[in-house]
């Protein structure tokens, strides 16, 4: 592949220039806060752009700072081909690092730790000596590539609807915030809450309050109930059987006269249920098969579990599983969950294919939870995105990293999104490789520095080719 070897001599002398610069914006702390006058997501990642956008100008690069809500780097004056779209803002700290403080970069065996040193900051280093490598090697190219830097990514991706209602996306555009080979699809979604309502029913046994997980994204970990007028050695028969069914932990104690009973499971994210365990079905169901008076609150109940029974993160009892070749299967989350004497709530986050669509969906969920007297609050489904796998974006970058890597390049489908998914076009590229854990948004997060030098020579690499 032309230019390969001068790009990779090249950054062979780069390596502890790059660690030190990723290190500038790692110890900077920007987690998105309150807005302040001119600093929209607070004073951290208005520091960080600024930091950034400093590194491109001591390169030699043009920048434009966007009002504190995105910078860019451009490499000429010429019509933007490409856009490489990276972002500076970090999730919070959080507790429980070991091998380094947060914003203090250390590198260790070869992982360079720190918040942020893989999600985004490294990558958007990366892609900024790419530029540089291009810059410094004369490599000749007759359109621009633009690198945009958000500082929103963490909290929704405000930052860049503010940038493209100002200016237009280019042609082809890749975030290296995700992983490897490429990522052209990112499945649409449901995120909706269901409602039921009833008069309060005195009648004894009864469940007198449910409340379960952490947020509609994530599997629920934990779920709860406090139960009025039920023999606790009945409850436990109950408990001890379904946790032999569900693999969930159950336990049983007295809380100011109720019987309180705990649920135990497993987190995952909303995007891969299967390597969850959902404490709030498996009590649901536990629940369900006790013997309590007959009510419509627990008539509802017992709904409930039907519609979205334990183990089931397809949406089969709902009736909406579906799946097609390129992008996979529906996946369905039940989130989170409350019921009190006179009303229950639940939310769900399903991952949809590109087949699936609010007709075979979205509706076909509220009727079936309507015939349950179950209501669904919204039917409004998010749209896939999709890049063809054949479009010449796709088909260099896949190149690029079969070269550069010697592995097998191909194209993935994800349940989550990327910084891309909103750009007509767009694909992730980058930086993470499958078979590393990264520990992003945890505690003792890294990047492999290896890892980030091969993305920068690919970068650049893609760079010299896309834009020549």
């Amino acid at each position: 592949m032309e230019y390969q070897q001068q790009i990779q001599q090249y950054f062979a002398a780069q390596r502890q220039n790059m660690i030190e610069d990723i290190g500038r914006l790692v110890r900077i702390r920007s987690v998105g806060e309150q807005a302040e006058p001119g600093k929209p997501y607070g004073p951290g990642p208005a520091a960080a752009l600024a930091e950034a956008l400093g590194m491109a100008r001591e390169m030699g690069f043009e920048t434009k700072n966007y009002d504190n809500y995105v910078g860019t780097v451009d490499f000429n004056d010429q019509p933007t081909e490409l856009a490489i779209l990276a972002h500076l803002d970090v999730v919070h700290e959080g507790t429980g690092w070991t091998v380094t403080q947060p914003y203090e970069p250390l590198e260790r065996d070869g992982k360079l730790y720190g918040r942020g040193t893989g999600d985004d900051k490294g990558p958007a280093v990366a892609a900024l000596y790419a530029m540089k490598a291009v810059k410094d090697l004369g490599l000749p190219l007759t359109k621009n590539v633009r690198l945009i830097l958000g500082t929103d990514e963490e909290r929704g991706s405000s930052d860049l609807k503010y940038y493209f209602n100002i200016e237009k996306a280019p042609p082809m555009s890749f975030s290296p915030d995700a992983s490897y080979p490429v990522i052209n699809i990112e499945k649409g979604g449901l995120h909706s809450a269901f409602t039921a309502h009833w008069k309060a029913d005195p009648a004894l046994p009864r469940a007198v309050k449910i409340q379960g997980g952490a947020a509609p994204n994530i599997v629920a970990q934990k779920a709860e109930a406090l139960l009025e007028g039920m023999d606790e050695e009945t409850a436990r028969k109950y408990c001890e059987a379904y946790q032999a069914k569900t693999g969930v932990r159950f336990s049983l104690s007295q809380q100011d006269g109720l019987l309180r009973v705990e649920a135990q499971g497993q987190s995952a994210h909303a995007s891969t249920p299967e390597k969850g365990n959902n404490a709030v079905q498996a009590l649901l169901e536990a629940l369900s098969a006790m013997p309590f008076a007959p009510s419509e609150g627990f008539e509802r109940l017992q709904a409930v579990s039907r519609l979205f029974p334990h183990g089931d993160y397809l949406g089969r009892a709902l009736g909406v599983d579906q799946q097609d070749q390129i992008s996979g299967v529906l996946t369905m989350n039940l989130g989170l969950f409350q019921l009190d004497e006179t009303g229950l709530r639940g939310v769900v986050d399903s991952r949809t294919p590109i087949c699936a669509n609010e007709e075979n969906m979205s509706r076909v969920m509220a009727r079936q939870l309507a015939r349950h007297g179950l209501d669904l609050e919204n039917t409004a489904m998010r749209p896939p995105h999709h890049t063809p796998a054949d479009s010449p974006l796709v088909q260099t970058l896949l190149s690029i990293y079969e070269t550069y890597t010697g592995r097998q390049g191909g194209c993935v489908a994800i349940g989550g999104g990327t910084y891309v998914h909103n750009i007509e076009g767009g694909v992730a590229f980058g930086c993470a490789f499958p078979e590393t854990e990264n520990n992003f948004h945890g505690p003792d997060e890294f990047a492999v520095v290896e890892d980030l030098m091969i993305s920068a020579q690919m970068f650049a690499q893609a760079i010299a080719v896309l834009c020549a």
